[in-house]
């Protein structure tokens, strides 16, 4: 609906100027930190001892540490945003000083209430459009830093499945997925709770009619922060030609330049797809509120329990859970000079990803090996042996003794657990000591950095080890009593492997496969165009008595979504009726970016 701006860059140099005077950034002395002994290394909530290391016993089934990194990761990028649409995260942030935001509208006014802006003009002048072809384009600069919250997932697309959830908690106290078309009653409630709290805006991920990815930021106030640009009288279409024209109509030519202009703005939206996403908005991550964090919605754990990642909406959550939420939301946006650790939260989660992301899909694709030829098999699982050596090498202890071959038993790899807590907690190690100036968000963070990192570790030091002692490793011989089953190490690696990058669930590794040609991108399934569509769809709710129907927030997207499907051979919208799994598990694949299009 009004596919508009933000995101995020934290990185302490730009973020710390940006966040300063909305949510500043702690500048305490600097920490001494000893030497790390690492024979005394403790890293909360896993201690020391040999019981807490134990290699066979994985997380938790209703652990969310990794639910919680990889959403976080995936703050303001249109992939993971589009793979999951319902978003469990609240985030505040700032769109700094300078940043231009756009506005269309048919009439020569500026809103006197809140409304939506775009950060991409290409957006925005698609409403500037009357009954004569012409219309008004307003361009916005910030004054000062604005304050906004973030909603993730495809938090401005109008469904009822759960893309609204998070935002509903907070403008109503409740979840009213039957309001889903509520948007100008939502914008102003969401501006009138945050108003006590100098709240901004409020910014989402939205998509176009021609599923060009885009933020948008609900704007409160036109006259607070920002300054007018320009205010122009433009002309989009010959006068002529009617600005609304007719669903029903014969399509153009294949070789129309229409279709052009439309796939190439679909095209454009994909370059922001990875990390990092659209950078014009500020995460304070310090200031984290997660749906996924069990202490906060307790509520939420049965709800999930046995359903698919898809399936995770914010309905059924407790009113309690919603009124600590609430809570929560408003002591983070309250804080006057909040204190924090200054650790870079979403540089550190992206390095885990780079180190593991590849070597991960390696190792997947070297473990997806079937022959008949016992050598070839041979060569392989050594060939695996030899990367999950290079994974762990920073961390193979001289000290490590190996244990017979002869030795069985439930701790038979025991003996490798010392490698399994080092390369668990490298990453964490020092930083923990900043633990009494973490935020309660940074507590959060720091959990699903440990619970991720600890999965990781224990599962490529388990298949690692067992590699060792089936004499597949040649830094580490061993003499062996008889012949592994060299076929069966290779079927429990791919089964582990399987599990840990299921369990990781990265975005990154969802890709067209085999991959798109030079004609071709890929694309994920997504709304509006590939979201089921009634038979007779419920009209929006009645608008309110100062509604404006040609207002940029509602007139298009409203009307794509409750005319029924058009008569035509329009491939653009025939081919997008999607089957409803395609709809709830979106997969890639390639669609064309030469004429003849369709998706």
């Amino acid at each position: 609906m009004r596919s508009h701006s933000l995101v995020a860059a934290l990185s302490l140099g730009s973020a710390a100027l940006a966040l300063r005077g909305q949510f500043p950034v702690n500048t305490a002395d600097e920490i001494h930190v000893q030497p790390l002994d690492i024979a005394n290394l403790k890293v909360p909530p896993y201690s020391s001892s040999t019981g807490q290391w134990r290699i066979e016993e994985g997380p938790p089934e209703n652990a969310t540490g990794n639910l919680i990194f990889d959403t976080v990761h995936s703050f303001l990028q249109h992939w993971p945003n589009t793979r999951y649409r319902n978003g469990h995260n609240i985030v505040p942030g700032v769109i700094p000083t300078g940043t231009l935001l756009y506005h269309g509208t048919d009439h020569n006014t500026i809103p006197s209430e809140p409304d939506w802006t775009a950060t991409d003009p290409e957006h925005s002048i698609g409403f500037a459009r009357g009954s004569d072809g012409s219309g008004w384009h307003l361009t916005l600069a910030t004054t000062r830093p604005l304050k906004v919250l973030y909603f993730d997932g495809s938090s401005a697309a109008k469904i009822s499945e759960g893309t609204m959830d998070t935002q509903d908690i907070i403008a109503w106290g409740e979840v009213q997925p039957e309001r889903f078309f509520d948007e100008r009653r939502r914008i102003k409630d969401l501006c009138r709770w945050g108003k006590e709290f100098g709240i901004d805006g409020f910014a989402r991920m939205e998509m176009d009619l021609y599923a060009y990815f885009r933020f948008e930021v609900m704007l409160c106030d036109f006259t607070a922060g920002v300054e007018v640009v320009s205010f122009l009288h433009v002309r989009l279409l010959p006068k002529d030609e009617n600005p609304y024209p007719p669903r029903r109509r014969p399509p153009p030519p294949p070789d129309s330049d229409l279709w052009i202009r439309e796939f190439e703005v679909m095209h454009s939206g994909s370059w922001h797809n990875r990390y990092p996403g659209d950078s014009r908005i500020v995460l304070d991550l310090t200031g984290l509120v997660s749906l996924y964090d069990i202490a906060l919605a307790p509520s939420l754990v049965p709800v999930r329990a046995g359903i698919e990642r898809w399936d995770h909406r914010v309905l059924g959550i407790s009113s309690e859970d919603i009124s600590q939420v609430k809570r929560k939301l408003t002591e983070v946006i309250s804080r006057p000079h909040p204190v924090n650790s200054g650790i870079d939260w979403k540089t550190l989660i992206h390095v885990i990803i780079d180190r593991y992301a590849d070597r991960l899909e390696l190792m997947e694709y070297l473990l997806n090996f079937t022959s008949s030829d016992s050598q070839e098999v041979l060569q392989r699982a050594k060939s695996t042996q030899t990367q999950l050596r290079v994974m762990l090498t920073p961390y193979l202890l001289e000290s490590i003794v190996v244990p017979s071959t002869g030795a069985s038993g439930v701790d038979t790899l025991q003996w490798a657990s010392p490698i399994f807590r080092l390369c668990a907690t490298t990453h964490t190690s020092v930083i923990i000591n900043q633990m009494p100036f973490m935020t309660p968000s940074e507590h959060l963070l720091l959990k699903a950095v440990e619970e991720t990192t600890r999965e990781i570790c224990r599962v490529t030091t388990k298949m690692w080890a067992v590699g060792v002692m089936s004499g597949l490793d040649t830094l580490f011989p061993v003499e062996l009593n008889g012949e592994p089953d060299v076929t069966q190490i290779m079927n429990d690696g791919k089964e582990d492997i399987q599990k840990l990058m299921s369990w990781l669930d990265w975005s990154i590794w969802i890709k067209c496969r085999p991959g798109c040609g030079p004609e071709e991108m890929c694309y994920l399934p997504t709304w509006p165009h590939n979201a089921p569509r009634p038979k007779h769809p419920p009209p929006p709710p009645p608008p309110p008595p100062s509604w404006d129907p040609q207002n940029i927030a509602d007139a298009s997207e409203v009307d794509y979504l409750t005319e029924p499907p058009p008569e035509t051979e329009d491939p653009f919208f025939l081919s997008f009726e999607a089957p409803t799994e395609e709809w709830r598990k979106p997969q890639p694949k390639c669609i064309r970016r030469l004429s003849p299009y369709g998706f």
